[in-house]
């Protein structure tokens, strides 16, 4: 299901992952347009990993997913990656 009411972890600063980092190459954005795409966000939900959530976007006409982390003790929220969503 998806949410669109914000938590509180919504508003914390945001940490790149080196995971994050090649990713972005690979798939052609850079921090900037990822800063957009969270800025454009429509929605959250859950992932299959517990403790990590995926932010429903846009990005270049496409509906993209963006993987986040929580870290409450740091209060900052870790971008774990950011893909193109395909439906199967």
């Amino acid at each position: 299901m998806i949410s669109q009411r914000w938590p509180e972890w919504w508003d914390w600063e945001l940490e790149l992952s080196l995971h994050l980092f090649k990713r972005m190459t690979d798939r052609g954005f850079s921090e900037l347009d990822l800063r957009g795409m969270l800025e454009r966000a429509r929605g959250y939900r859950s992932d299959i990993i517990e403790g990590r959530w995926v932010i429903i976007t846009a990005f270049r006409g496409r509906t993209w997913e963006v993987v986040v982390e929580p870290d409450a003790d740091a209060k900052r929220l870790v971008v774990i990656t950011a893909y193109p969503y395909e439906e199967f």
